[in-house]
């Protein structure tokens, strides 16, 4: 469960998050939706402390994050931000595989330079997670060969890898062309029947009405609705 309370965030004199309180279920997929400007994709980041913020409480399966009150987090503070990233994984919505790497080796790299998982178990699971995204014959190829479907959906295995509790997803589809999204939102619908727990920034209701069980609107930095996707939408 991911529980967010009284959260506020300024980028200098302009507000991003206003006071927002809102929770996250185990097990269940929350949509993030409202105009751009929002917050959406800032309180995304602050979940996974890529965003520091400035008052509030973010708690991530019973870890606590609190508001940064310097530039530079405590050793304390730097434990807990490494052990909520292993918890809620990061997609992207430009991606952001390695160039270099191969998808396998793209899937591969984090558990074994993180976790410390064997490279030969690595790469075993990481050969079960691009079967699952749809991939398996694509695991040679690199980034510039893949499309953007295909990119999205290697970054998705590759938060897999790390068995996070919880996936983040920052517009994952909105840089797609319909049939690549068509293949990225096949997968999300997988994992949302598997039982994964998945926040998503999007601007797409068609995704939210298919995959959400829960929507929270932001307007100005405040939740200004939250339901099932019908009412908030």
């Amino acid at each position: 469960m991911i529980v967010v309370d009284n959260v506020e965030k300024a980028f200098e004199s302009r507000v991003v998050l206003d006071g927002v309180s809102v929770r996250f279920d185990r097990g269940k997929v929350s949509a993030l939706v409202g105009p751009s400007g929002g917050g959406k994709s800032t309180l995304l980041r602050c979940i996974n402390g890529l965003e520091r913020f400035d008052a509030g409480r973010i708690e991530v399966d019973g870890l606590v994050l609190g508001p940064s009150k310097t530039d530079r987090p405590s050793r304390a503070d730097r434990a807990t931000l490494r052990a909520i990233r292993l918890k809620a994984g990061m997609v992207f919505q430009h991606y952001g595989l390695f160039s270099h790497m191969s998808a396998l080796e793209n899937v591969m790299e984090a558990p074994i330079h993180v976790r410390g998982v064997a490279p030969a178990v690595a790469r075993e699971r990481a050969k079960l997670l691009l079967a699952q995204v749809g991939l398996p014959h694509r695991r040679n190829a690199f980034p510039r060969e893949l499309s953007g479907g295909e990119q999205q959906r290697v970054a998705i295995a590759r938060a897999l890898a790390m068995d996070p509790e919880a996936l983040l997803l920052d517009e994952p589809t909105s840089a797609l062309d319909p049939e690549r999204k068509a293949e990225v939102v096949g997968v999300l619908r997988d994992l949302a029947k598997q039982g994964a727990t998945m926040i998503i920034v999007t601007h797409e209701a068609a995704v939210v009405r298919e995959i959400a069980d829960h929507a929270i609107c932001l307007r100005d930095g405040k939740v200004v609705a939250a339901g099932s996707p019908s009412e908030v939408l």
